[in-house]
């Protein structure tokens, strides 16, 4: 199997072929089988299949080859199936909130900063004063 490190938006049915190890045809027909299998085409007409997609595909793949499932078995098992994207997009919904978190502190410790500026001024002036 190919490593995802390198990821594309979207992936030609060869390559997604080459990536699962499952053949083109093979591919086709679980898309008739499996309705959460459903790539989308491009203006030619092509299948174009995401991330989401490849991830769909290798639990269809483990379920039916490694595990010995029927397509009906496994149709039940991917009703409740969350490819990792999901878990990702959690892992970055948290991490948006530390950063807005992150975001209001520093506006909380730059509205006292203008007291500090102020008096950074007053310093300057009366050093100015003290030499007229």
């Amino acid at each position: 199997m190919k490593d995802l490190s390198i990821k594309k938006l979207y992936y030609s049915i060869s390559e997604v072929s080459k990536i699962t190890e499952v053949e083109q045809y093979v591919l086709r027909y679980w898309e008739t089988e499996f309705e959460e299998l459903s790539p989308q085409k491009n203006r030619a007409g092509n299948r174009i299949y995401t991330n989401k997609d490849i991830q769909l595909i290798l639990k269809i793949k483990t379920l039916l080859r490694d595990k010995k499932y029927t397509i009906e078995g496994a149709k039940k098992v991917l009703g409740n199936f969350e490819p990792e994207i999901m878990n990702i997009a959690q892992e970055i919904k948290v991490e948006q909130i530390k950063n807005t978190h992150t975001f209001i502190e520093n506006k909380k410790e730059k509205q006292n900063s203008p007291k500090k500026d102020l008096e950074e001024v007053k310093e300057v002036l009366e050093y100015i004063l003290s030499k007229l």
